[in-house]
């Protein structure tokens, strides 16, 4: 491959980007030094839901990166999600002011250029920002990603899923932190300590230990991120009215105090798009492109739990029309289950100055098809705006490795005027939606008896409520996998009597539905853990269904009506 001329590579590259359908356009590609705009770099619309990895070091190009990508997805009708950490990226509702040097560049990689706005939308976690107030209420965030704020251990995060299965299985509404807060005292209390007891693998200590934990997220002022209304997030699979995909953009300007929060949250919006999405097959173009930011947050001492849930999402959503991009410093901050599913590779220069720092350099390299370019030197070389790319082909073969200088954006690389944001903000149809906090009556109302409520299931007079008998059946069948021993609670019959487990009758145990389900059921084996780790294989009942909630324990208000 040393051998090869300058007109050989060429050759090869011009081959290996020659597409049929449309495309997003990266760039030139760069052959021994010298800029080919006749060899332009592309990948395949259709192929953006093999996901993705934009890495490379601080100061390199990878905001432009995906900030031009952003772009020419919008005006291919195709909606777009985006981290905004910094707030450069609301430069998107401004055009671009041409000069000399753009100039320069555009017509170097035979880009016409031309300055543009894009439609955005701007969205802030919890109202912490200049955006629209985006909300998910506890019940639906779920105890895994919960447990992941929190930094609970492996018996806490355990425990943590038993106190969300009592909520549900008694009908308590889990919205705030107040809410979740109230339960875990009601539990501990000498009013719940049967309740307590029954739930078995929930002691009062570990209990103490969440609510504490729960307390210190409240004095944070980490309440406002849950409650109502929730976010739908269909709101991020809109178009604007002249097609164009509306991008949607979600800033936290205090990301340094809450990394976690972020980082979490961000896998709430792609949990939640997974349980809500039909499967779509191979299509001309996704549903929506999910660009994640700072990945490595998301996995910095994350659980196996995590993730296998993680993984999970990500092997299964492209079939929902999906493509996710993580965004981070090297691939090594992406673990290797991960890492093998991202089929688009843009890698912008790395650093070396560390034994570290050629450490991960080489495993960089590792992880690219052979090619023409020695990549230990031209990762260490390439310039701003420029970065060494392989993307999957419409036949799903990787394309050649390509050295590239990057397209630039149409709109302002850096932040809109805020007076701007602030006025597209208060324009948004959106903001009349989800602009003003409620707090509905909810678990937190009815312990405190501020709102008489039956508390469901787990009430006195059980056995008449419709389908008593079935959830009882199903609550002790759970319960004997959780404890490993006889249940102890008493069965109750159709007509509201009690016979003993000996006497009542198993059900079979559902089929695994087809191959995706069996997968899915597999994911939430690993995910759920602990306690409610055998509850996975309840996911055939509807029981099941309500309490598995989603891969990361999620559950959508909207899915449970």
């Amino acid at each position: 491959m040393a051998n090869k001329t300058t007109a050989e590579k060429l050759a090869t590259l011009r081959k290996g980007y020659t597409l049929e359908g449309a495309t997003i356009e990266l760039g030139a590609a760069i052959v021994d030094g010298e800029l080919h705009k006749d060899a332009p770099v592309r990948l395949p619309l259709s192929m953006m839901n093999r996901h993705g990895l934009v890495a490379g070091a601080t100061g390199t190009g990878k905001t432009v990166t995906l900030h031009m990508m952003a772009e020419q997805l919008s005006t291919a009708g195709v909606p777009v999600f985006l981290a905004d950490i910094k707030g450069d990226l609301s430069g998107l509702a401004t055009a671009a002011v041409g000069s000399e040097k753009l100039t320069a560049r555009t017509e170097g990689i035979g880009q016409p250029w031309q300055g543009k706005t894009f439609p955005v939308e701007f969205l802030a976690l919890g109202g912490d920002g200049n955006g629209v107030p985006v909300r998910a209420t506890v019940s639906s965030f779920g105890p895994i990603l919960l447990s992941r704020i929190m930094e609970l251990n492996d018996t806490q995060e355990s425990s943590l899923q038993l106190v969300f299965y009592f909520a549900d299985k008694n009908g308590l509404e889990l919205i705030d932190l107040k809410d979740l807060r109230a339960v875990i005292q009601f539990l501990t209390s000498a009013e719940g300590k049967d309740q307590l007891e029954e739930l078995g693998g929930l002691s009062k200590a570990t209990a103490g230990v969440i609510l504490r934990e729960l307390v210190s997220l409240e004095a944070q002022g980490l309440e406002r991120f849950f409650g109502e209304p929730e976010f739908d997030t269909a709101e991020l699979l809109r178009t604007a009215p002249d097609g164009r995909g509306v991008i949607t953009c979600l800033e936290l300007p205090t990301l340094q105090t809450k990394p976690m929060l972020f980082s979490t949250f961000l896998m709430w919006l792609l949990a939640d798009l997974f349980e809500d999405l039909p499967e779509a097959g191979d299509l001309d173009k996704p549903k929506l492109v999910f660009f994640l930011d700072e990945a490595h947050l998301l996995f910095n001492d994350a659980s196996k739990a995590f993730l296998e849930a993680i993984t999970t999402t990500v092997r299964l959503i492209r079939s929902k029309g999906v493509g996710i991009f993580f965004v981070t410093q090297t691939p090594k901050d992406v673990p290797a289950e991960v890492l093998g599913q991202l089929a688009n590779r843009v890698q912008h220069a790395l650093r070396a100055f560390t034994p570290e720092d050629a450490k991960a350099l080489k495993a960089t390299v590792s992880t690219f098809p052979l090619s023409d370019y020695d990549l230990e030197e031209t990762l260490t070389s390439a310039g701003i705006g420029e970065a060494v790319i392989t993307v999957m082909n419409e036949k799903g073969a990787p394309t050649p490795v390509a050295l590239t200088r990057l397209r630039a954006p149409e709109s302002v690389m850096g932040p809109s005027d805020e007076a701007l944001v602030r006025s597209t903000v208060a324009a948004s149809a959106l903001l009349a939606k989800y602009g003003t906090a409620v707090d509905n009556p909810s678990a937190f109302e009815k312990l405190s008896g501020k709102a008489a409520a039956p508390t469901g299931p787990a009430a006195d007079g059980r056995a008449g409520v419709p389908g008593a008998a079935d959830i009882d059946a199903e609550a002790r069948r759970i319960e004997e996998e959780i404890l490993g021993r006889p249940s102890s609670r008493p069965a109750a019959s159709g007509d509201g009597t009690r016979r003993t487990r000996a006497e009542e009758p198993r059900e079979p145990r559902p089929e695994a539905r087809d191959s995706m389900m069996g997968d899915l059921g597999d994911a939430l084996g690993g995910a759920l853990g602990g306690g409610l780790k055998s509850m996975a294989r309840s996911i055939g009942t509807q029981l099941g269904r309500e309490l598995l909630r989603g891969v990361f324990g999620t559950s959508s208000r909207r899915r449970r009506r």
